[in-house]
This record gives structure tokens, sequence and C-alpha cells, in this order.
């Protein structure tokens, strides 16, 4: 996977910077809190909350047991209506692919939906390095491309701008990709949105290619469905004369009726509506109606060796609603950069490290950016219980184990740095299997309690740097009940 932010340090150190950068916070608190409040009132309209996530669940995780069956079934679907499907294993090939298919149109720039999938494999950086311009489309993404910026949210990708912000980058940039933002232009956003409306606008009519992802394939159908909600994308998907899709493997499902269940979640989930305002399927092509060529490249890159794990696969659920980092209380103060990856917050915390694996410093760390409060799992709109698999992945960082990468069984070692963690889980499950050692250890540190520092000496300063040592109490448990019951229930 070649989503990795270049340079990026782990997320403790990442995180640390962010924390300390007051305008950031305060913009990212602001979003979030309008945001999730937003949903809660959009969600707690259907009385049917909890079956339809259950649905989804189940769907999903249907699908997923028989994803070669489906994705067979709708490679048929996708040629008969006059489309051509492409395999891509991994980001280099998809990247190739979606190259040779734009300079085979003779055109030497896109028209790009918004799309994680193409910001995964890093395809606007290798469109220019074989002279192809792409430009986003998207009003937040936008803003990101003219800023020279990166993602940091699922959803909102600029959630990190102000509105002051968001007009400097315009007045600034707008001119060196095309028409130039009106003179004169404050921070208000309908003078920002119809800036961007203009610049957009001479693309659109001229842009011969588009590229685009796909928020679900159908199957049956062979059906691509887009979900926005500002109309930039269905442009996008009309005006080009060629079509080219790059879509994860995880994003079908198996028919029309389950399409529908998606469609109530993901817009209460995400934007707090009770639908989108412009949702946009397209199958194939149809003679004098949209673009007369139609690609779909569906992307590996890492899905298939999250897939065979038990615990991690059910990240692969995830519809990329992003309610899940509008409530977590580190994605708010840490923001998106500080995860390294076009996936930020809770659900980045798990995919991240499943597509690309735990070898590198940032995602060996990214397990750990969470307090496991379950927040996360509360939203989420397809039951991803995201702490159990940050635990699990956490086992795997720091124990090491089995896991599958690029099709191919491997056993990882331990990562670098958990030395004195493995010890001291070890110490622990020794101190535990011996009731008479542990009921001594327990009572030396309630009598030593004076005496204990205010953190931790040597390896274990990494852990108390961040956390307070929890105070010793007077007496263990174990005498206070002896105490005071007389241990008549047969505690000893």
């Amino acid at each position: 996977m070649s989503g990795t932010f270049v340079g990026m340090p782990a997320f403790p150190e990442a995180a640390r910077e962010a924390v300390d950068n007051t305008t950031l916070r305060k913009n990212l608190r602001h979003a979030t809190h309008t945001i999730r409040a937003k949903r809660e009132k959009a969600v707690a309209e259907l009385s049917d909350w909890a079956r339809l996530r259950e649905a989804g669940k189940q769907i999903k995780d249907h699908t997923l047991r028989h994803l070669d069956r489906y994705l067979e079934q709708l490679e048929q679907s996708v040629t008969a209506a006059g489309g051509v499907v492409h395999w891509a294993a991994d980001a280099e090939e998809a990247n190739r692919i979606v190259t040779r298919l734009v300079k085979e149109t003779g055109e030497s720039e896109v028209v790009k939906v918004k799309s994680m999938a193409t910001q995964e494999i890093g395809l606007n950086e290798a469109l220019e390095a074989e002279g192809i311009r792409a430009y986003e489309t998207d009003l937040a993404e936008l803003i990101v491309q003219l800023g020279k910026d990166r993602p940091s949210h699922i959803l909102v990708p600029a959630i990190h701008r102000n509105r002051g912000e968001i007009r400097t980058i315009f007045a600034r940039e707008m001119g060196e990709w095309g028409r130039p933002a009106p003179e004169g232009l404050t921070d208000s956003p309908a003078e920002l949105a119809e800036a961007a409306r203009l610049h957009l606008r001479e693309k659109f009519l001229r842009a011969k290619v588009g590229v685009s992802g796909a928020n679900f394939m159908v199957a049956e159908t062979g059906t691509l469905v887009v979900v926005e909600s500002e109309g930039n994308g269905r442009m996008c998907l009309t005006l080009p004369e060629t079509l080219i899709s790059v879509v994860g493997i995880e994003k079908i499902v198996p028919s029309w009726r389950d399409l529908e269940v998606f469609l109530q979640t993901l817009p209460r989930s995400s934007t707090a509506e009770r639908m989108n305002p412009y949702t946009s399927t397209w199958t194939g092509t149809t003679d004098g109606d949209g673009p007369r060529t139609f690609h779909l490249v569906l992307l590996d890159n890492g899905r298939t060796d999250t897939l065979a794990d038990e615990v991690g696969r059910q990240a692969l659920r995830c519809i990329r609603c992003s309610a899940c980092l509008n409530v977590c209380p580190v994605y708010e103060r840490a923001g998106g950069h500080a995860y390294g990856s076009v996936y930020p917050g809770p659900i980045g915390a798990i995919l991240s490290p499943q597509l690309r694996g735990t070898q590198s410093e940032i995602d060996a760390s990214l397990p750990y950016a969470s307090s496991l409060c379950g927040a996360c799992y509360e939203v989420c709109p397809v039951a991803i219980d995201i702490p159990e698999v940050l635990v699990h992945l956490r086992e795997r960082v720091v124990q090491g184990g089995p896991v599958t990468r690029e099709g191919n069984k491997t056993v990882l070692r331990p990562a670098k740095g958990h030395a004195a963690e493995r010890a001291a889980m070890r110490a622990a499950r020794w101190a535990f299997s011996r009731p008479g050692a542990l009921r001594t250890g327990q009572r030396l540190a309630s009598r030593t309690r004076r005496l204990h520092p205010r953190s931790l000496p040597g390896p274990g300063r990494a852990w108390s740097a961040t956390r307070d040592l929890p105070a010793v109490p007077a007496e263990p448990f174990r005498d206070w009940w002896q105490r005071t019951h007389g241990g008549k229930d047969g505690l000893r």
C-alpha cells in the first residue's frame, strides 16, 4: 500500500505536535461536535436503527465470506453491460492500469470524484509523474489540493481548515490551476462556494476523462453507486467521454435489495441527512447517455490479506461514513494528519496496519492511538468492534505471530521497543497464576505506598509520561474483605 504520508513519524510524536496547534484543535472541536450532534438527531428518527445496523453487519459479513463468488458475478455483469474490468493486486498495478488507460485516450488531464481508493494508491502523484494532471472537484478535496495539503478526515478532508484559511488558499492558488478567484473574495461560505463553482465549471466542460471511486458495487447488475452532497461528482460521472473507476474489492454488495440498507444508514451516519442529495448510479455504458467507455479497476492492495484475519477482517465492513472519527476523543485532539494515512481516526488505526502491515514505525503505533473508550463501536453503522481489533493488533505488534502478507502465510517477529512490555506481561501471568505470590505482592505494595515514585523509571517512563500512576490503597482488597467479612465466602 502506498498510502503512507512520506516522512511521517510514529503517532505519538505526530500527535504531540498537533495537540500544540490551538487553531487546529479549535477547528476540529467545532466541526466534530457539530457533525455528531446532527447525526444523533438523524439516527434517533428511525425506530429500527438497531435492526438496520445489524442488517448492514450481516450483509457485509455474508459478502466477505463469499467475496470470490460475488466479484466474479460483478465482473460478468459489468462486462455484459459494456464495461471493461481490470484487476489490480496492489497500488503500483492500479496506477499503471489507470495511467495506461488515460494515455490511450490521448488526453493529459482528468477530473476526479472524491475517492479514498485513489488517495490510498497515490494516483494523483502517479499521473503527474507521467505528465497527466488530475483535478479534484469535491470542494474539500479542492481545498486540500490547492493548499498542497493532505486530507485529514474521511468525509470532510479539509476539516482542519477554517474559512479564513480557505479564502487565503483560493486567492493565492486558484490562478495557478485555472480560473483565478474573484477579486475581493471574502470568507463568506456562499462566496467561497461560488469561487469554487466558477473555477471547476470550465474543467467539467473541457474534460474528456473522469476518474472516480464508488461507495458501493452491486454484483447482480454490475451497477456502481456514488453518493455525495454537492453534485460535482455527478458532473464527473456523466460529462466525460471516458470514465475510470478505482474501487476496493470490499465495496461490493450482492443485490439492489441489500443496497437499500446502506442508503439509509450511510447518509445519517456521515452527513446526518435522511438521504444524500445526489445518489448517482451507472451500469456499464449506454448509447447517447453518459461516457462512451467505462473501465472498472478492482483494487486489492492488502484487502485479501486482511480478509484472512478472522478478527481483523471486520474492518472491511467499513462504508467510510466517518462517524467513528467524529466521536473519537483522540482524533478530536490530534487531527487526521497524525495517523500518517488517508484513513485517519479509529477506522484508520485498524485498517491501515492491516492493509500495509505493522513493520513500519507509524503502522506499529496506530493500534495504540486510542483510549479504548468504545464510542467508535457504538456509532458504527455496520457494528465494527474497533476496540476488539485494536487490542488484537496490539498483541500482533508486541508478540508477533502468524499473518498473511501478499497472499502468503508468514510469521511476524515482535516489534522493537516492546521487550519491557512483554517481560511485564510474563511477570503478571506468573503472579496471577500463584495466589500466594500475588497476596504477598499486594501487601508489600500497600505497606510501601508512601515510597512509590510519581513516574516509572527506565522503560516504564514511556507509559507514565502520559498517565498518572494509580494510587495504591492502604490495604489490599483481600485483607479488607477478611477484616470486614471474616472471610465467610471462602476468599483467601
